[in-house]
């Protein structure tokens, strides 16, 4: 007991007493040594992945390749907004545990998708509307005529092919290229795909979309890159065919398929640009209700854009990636703030928190409160709430946690072409937050009158709550959502 007891390093919190019980061992954790240990530098340690992991992510959204264009708002179904909004928070996840991180495909610049995108808060690559990647194309072009794995001639034992596959648009005729794909899972002994997958024809979208693969693991630092297809189930066998195709190529890098489940809308059929639209307007409309003639100027178009991109981010990253998302888009309804895609909900909670710190500093300016003292001179003892406890110990001490995930999920070897990574976590662990924080800021009043007896909790709650103010800050940040100040 006594070695228990003795116990210390990051995260191990001070324990005050522990007994051997029939049951096992019970240990009392010392709240007052935990709430200063891991307050003293706002919890700075405990907002990072627990260590730091290397290597070159490549984030392919297929919905963005051209089939044969480039897709437009008008043409992106709920399904592939799904996806795209995914790689995003997945993109930004990774890149803070410290992988570099680039993205598939680069887009033509002014293009209608890369402002669509822009005004969810994503920041896709692109590149002069008359650049091109045909070097790179060429390159595929040959080295898939080069392929053991090409189809010499076809079933009916015709004359072998001398290449033609820029001719895709011909389809099946006798002169295009046809790559063996079960040969090339078969022999190269990539696990999980589909058995289904036979001879392919090397259509030009093809050969595009292995040059714009090649061009995004162009600048990676190490040899093996890890590229993470991220998919809709309808689109995942095709994506199956361009990974192995990528393979017959000659490419080694690693490759996992994070596949999203369709995004239902009963009653009605909604492209992504009529969604944004309709959820844009309710924005709108809810802020006229509840601010009036306020609801004008640039301030207000910016907040509404943030607000918007919450509520779609939350309704669409909610659930689990497999499961499919139901969406209620009756155009009378408003925008739900509560319940577990409650983006609305988030965000107002996260602009509560940036309201009090401004008020307190308005009190400082004043010379009602004296600034915060360090948490070396703080007693901690006036913490007795049992929901400030919950938000140190069920939020700010497991937070890192949260952020290690989706990196260990990708380390998992022996899965197969599939992976699985909770990328609803964040969402789900940011609502569940904004509900224990609404409830314990609804009952407790945290600046008090300006009595120096009154002080020092006063200063222990701030400390917290400026904490977990962070927290939302952070966890915020990796769905590319930058926190709004009032609300």
């Amino acid at each position: 007991m006594s070695r228990v007891l003795s116990l210390g390093g990051s995260g191990i919190l001070p324990v005050a007493a522990g007994e051997v019980m029939g049951e096992g061992l019970r240990v009392r954790v010392d709240r007052p040594a935990a709430f200063r240990a891991v307050l003293a530098d706002g919890a700075t340690e405990y907002r990072k992945p627990s260590g730091r992991r290397h290597g070159c992510l490549v984030l392919n959204c297929p919905a963005l390749h051209p089939k044969p264009n480039t897709p437009t708002p008008d043409t992106l179904s709920l399904g592939q907004l799904r996806t795209i909004l995914l790689a995003d928070h997945m993109g930004a996840l990774l890149r803070r545990q410290g992988f570099a991180v680039s993205y598939c495909p680069t887009l033509p610049e002014d293009s209608d998708i890369i402002a669509f995108l822009r005004a969810l808060g994503i920041d896709w690559p692109t590149a002069p509307a008359n650049w091109t990647n045909e070097e790179r194309e060429d390159k595929i072009q040959e080295a898939l005529e080069s392929s053991p794995y090409r189809e010499r001639e076809t079933q009916g034992g015709r004359r072998t092919s001398e290449g033609g596959g820029r001719n895709a648009e011909e389809g099946e005729n006798e002169g295009a290229l046809r790559v063996n794909l079960k040969r090339v899972f078969q022999e190269e002994g990539l696990l999980g795909y589909d058995p289904s997958l036979g001879t392919c024809v090397v259509h030009r979208e093809s050969v595009y979309h292995l040059a714009q693969l090649e061009l995004a693991t162009a600048d990676c630092t190490v040899a093996m890159a890890t590229a993470l297809h991220v998919t809709s189930c309808q689109d995942e066998f095709r994506q199956q065919q361009i990974a192995v195709l990528w393979r017959a190529s000659g490419a080694t890098h690693t490759q996992r398929h994070l596949v999203c489940g369709p995004v239902k809308t009963p009653g009605s059929h909604l492209t992504a640009a009529q969604y944004l639209q309709l959820r844009r307007g309710q924005m709108k409309e809810a802020s006229e209700m509840k601010y009036g003639d306020q609801v004008e100027g640039q301030t207000w178009d910016d907040i509404i854009r943030v607000m918007t991109s919450a509520t779609v981010r939350f309704e669409l990253l909610s659930t689990v990636h497999t499961s499919p998302v139901t969406l209620d888009v009756q155009r009378e309804g408003g925008v739900s703030t509560k319940g577990p895609r409650g983006g609305v909900f988030v965000m107002y909670n996260c602009a509560r928190l940036h309201t009090l710190f401004d008020s307190y500093q308005r009190g400082v300016e004043k010379g009602l409160y004296p600034e915060i003292p360090d948490c070396s001179q703080l007693d901690f003892t006036a913490l007795k709430e049992e929901g400030e406890w919950l938000l140190l110990f069920n939020y700010l001490i497991p937070f890192s946690e949260q952020l290690d995930q989706s990196g260990q999920a990708l380390d998992c070897e022996g899965g197969g072409a599939r992976v699985n990574i909770k990328t609803e976590q964040i969402c789900k662990f940011l609502v569940s937050l904004s509900k224990d924080f609404s409830s314990y800021y609804n009952r407790v009043h945290v600046l008090g009158e300006p009595l120096p007896h009154l002080f020092n909790q006063m200063f222990c709650r701030l400390h917290l709550l400026g904490a977990l103010r962070e927290l939302y800050h952070c966890a915020l940040d990796t769905l590319n959502l930058p926190p709004i100040r009032q609300l």
